[in-house]
């Protein structure tokens, strides 16, 4: 078995996993866990012979607790990815990869805007109205690690931009932060889908420029306070002066 590379799951007893066929397996007593974070030296373990990876499955969503591997294999993967790091050429390697993630990071957050702009497609009396939001939204949306939709590739850059429009009308417009919901299967999906039609009834308002008061539409107040402020810069834009 330890020849072998497998997929398992995690098991309640020390050292001991769950294979796919429900089967508990121990672990051979010279391996290591090397828990997850360091994404290259994890793919050169794999390569370099057998592992075990282990993956906790909650609902769909899987999330890696570690890789078990012979403890010496291990030792020497960290030690060579150690010398790699004081190597100048490999910093010089590191520094040209962030200028160039900066760089597409930029273009992407303006595409984006560009995307949710055109999607909310006010009026041109409320011109002003949709570029404010077109970039509160992007502000909020597109930073890495911000785990938000604008971040997946699974689907295009237009329904991207509904999607986080929505979701940003949602927390900004509707009293759902602060809503008790029932925890039923199904029940919050439920609700997300009405306010998800509040908000396309609310934005065909802004399209049509009609029934707009100040004082009391949801989506002017959630606009007011930033109406003349600059909004803060992105890292990637601090860094190329943008």
């Amino acid at each position: 078995m330890p020849t072998e590379t497998r997929e398992v799951r995690p098991f309640s007893k020390p050292r001991h996993v769950l294979s796919q066929d429900a089967r508990v397996l121990a672990v051979p007593d010279d391996w290591e866990l090397l828990p997850p974070g360091d994404a290259a030296l994890s793919r050169r373990i794999k390569q370099d012979g057998p592992t075990w990876t282990v993956i906790e499955m909650k609902g769909r969503k899987r999330f890696s607790r570690g890789i078990w591997a012979p403890a010496a294999r291990i030792a020497a993967l960290r030690a060579e990815r150690v010398g790699e790091r004081q190597d100048p050429a490999y910093q010089r390697k590191l520094e040209s990869g962030r200028k160039r993630r900066a760089a597409e990071q930029v273009v992407y957050a303006e595409d984006f805007r560009a995307a949710v702009f055109t999607f909310l497609n006010f009026h041109p009396t409320q011109r002003t109205e949709a570029e404010l939001m077109a970039r509160l939204i992007t502000e909020h949306a597109v930073p890495v690690g911000s785990g938000t939709v604008a971040r997946t590739e699974r689907i295009p850059i237009e329904q991207r931009a509904e999607a986080a429009t929505i979701a940003w009308m949602r927390h900004q417009t509707t009293g759902y932060d602060n809503m008790v919901i029932p925890l039923v299967k199904g029940r919050r999906r439920e609700v997300r889908r009405m306010l998800a039609q509040r908000s396309i009834q609310l934005l065909a308002r802004y399209r049509q420029d009609r029934g707009i008061d100040p004082a009391t539409c949801p989506l002017a107040r959630a606009l007011a306070p930033y109406r003349g402020k600059p909004l803060a810069a992105t890292d990637a834009q601090m860094a190329f002066g943008l």
